[in-house]
C-alpha cells in the first residue's frame, strides 16, 4: 500500500523507531502555534496504532483528514519496521518513549488519537503527558482493566498475531472478530491489512499484550482536563460499545459519537469518520477545561 508522505527511522532514548510524517498544508497564512510545525496552522495529529498492526493500516484514514494539518504516525518497539523492545514494558514507558519521538521530531504539543490497543497508550499519555497532549480521541476502546469484555471464544483468537500472518485465516474471522461491514465483506479488510501491515516479530506482539495486561485507567480518567471524543461502533465484537459509554460518563466533558460498524470503521469506513474526528479537533475550545 502507498503512503501519503516518506517512512523513515529516527532513534529515541537509543530505540530505533519507524516514523512517517504528512507535512501538513495549509490553506492560508502560516501560523506558528504551540506544537504545530511551521508548515502547518493546525496542530499536528499524533495517530496511534492498535495491536499488531503497523503504522501503514492507517493509511486510508490518513487521506481522509483535512491536508492542513500533520499527522504522525510511528510502529512502537517491535513492530512493523521498528527495532524489537529490549524487554516488556509498561504504557508509562511507552508515554516516555513516544514523548521522545515528539521532541525528536520538533513537536511540542499535538492532539492524539488512539484506536483499540492504542487507545490505552492514547489515554495513559494524556495523564502522565500531560502537556504535550491538547485533545485526545479514543477509538473503539477501552479502560483496561476491569472493561466489559468481547466473547472469549474471540479474544482467544487475539492472543497470538497468526491472522496477520495468514490471510486466508483472516478472511475466515474476520466478520466475526471485527462486525461492522467486514460481515459482508471479510475480503475486503483482509486485503487492507495484508497488504498494508508489516508484520514485526513474536516478540514485539507478545510485548504489546504484556503492557496492557493488568492496565487500568479508571483511577485517571476523571481526572482528564484534555477535551476528549470517544468514537465507538455499535456491533464491535472486540470492544462492546459499554467500554466507550463508561469512558464517557468517567472522563469530564466527553464527547460521544456512536457509528453504525465495528472494530476497524476507521479504517474500512474512513470517509465517514475522518470528518467527525476533523471537526472535534478544530472547534472552538469554550466549554472546556483544559484545553490547549
Amino acid at each position: 500500500m502507498s503512503t501519503t508522505t516518506e517512512i523513515r527511522s529516527i532513534t529515541v532514548d537509543g530505540t530505533q523507531l519507524r516514523v512517517a510524517v504528512r507535512p501538513g498544508r495549509p490553506k492560508g497564512p502560516r501560523l506558528k502555534l504551540p506544537g504545530a510545525s511551521a508548515r502547518a496552522a493546525r496542530v499536528p495529529l499524533l495517530l496511534i496504532n492498535g495491536i499488531g498492526v503497523s503504522l501503514e493500516v492507517f493509511e486510508p484514514f490518513v487521506r481522509q483528514l483535512d491536508p492542513a494539518v500533520d499527522v504522525i504516525r510511528f510502529d512502537p518497539p517491535g513492530v512493523g519496521g521498528s527495532a524489537p523492545a529490549r524487554g516488556p514494558y509498561r504504557f508509562t514507558g511507552l508515554c516516555a518513549l513516544i514523548a521522545g519521538m515528539l521532541t525528536e521530531l520538533g513537536y511540542d504539543q499535538v492532539d492524539v488519537l488512539g484506536i483499540s490497543w492504542g487507545g490505552g497508550v492514547a489515554q495513559q499519555f494524556a495523564a502522565s503527558q500531560r502537556s504535550r497532549c491538547r485533545r485526545l480521541v479514543l477509538v473503539a476502546t477501552a479502560p483496561g482493566m476491569p472493561m466489559i469484555p468481547g466473547k472469549p471464544s474471540l479474544l482467544l483468537r487475539m492472543v497470538t498475531p497468526r491472522r496477520y500472518l495468514d490471510r486466508g485465516y483472516l478472511e475466515r474471522i474476520a466478520a466475526d472478530l471485527y462486525g461492522g461491514s467486514t460481515r459482508t465483506d471479510p475480503e475486503r479488510v483482509a486485503a487492507i491489512i495484508s497488504e498494508g501491515n508489516r508484520v514485526g516479530p513474536s516478540s514485539g506482539y507478545l510485548f504489546q499484550l504484556l503492557a496492557g495486561a493488568g492496565w487500568t485507567s479508571l483511577p485517571f480518567l476523571p481526572r482528564l482536563r484534555q477535551p476528549t471524543l470517544i468514537v465507538a461502533g455499535d456491533d464491535d465484537p472486540i470492544i462492546p460499545l459499554g467500554n466507550a459509554r463508561l469512558l464517557h460518563r468517567l472522563i469530564p466533558g466527553s464527547r460521544l459519537h456512536v457509528y453504525h460498524g465495528g472494530h476497524i470503521a476507521l479504517v474500512t469506513e474512513a470517509a465517514e469518520l475522518a470528518p467527525v474526528i476533523d471537526a472535534f479537533l478544530t472547534a472552538p475550545a469554550e466549554g472546556y477545561s483544559g484545553s490547549g
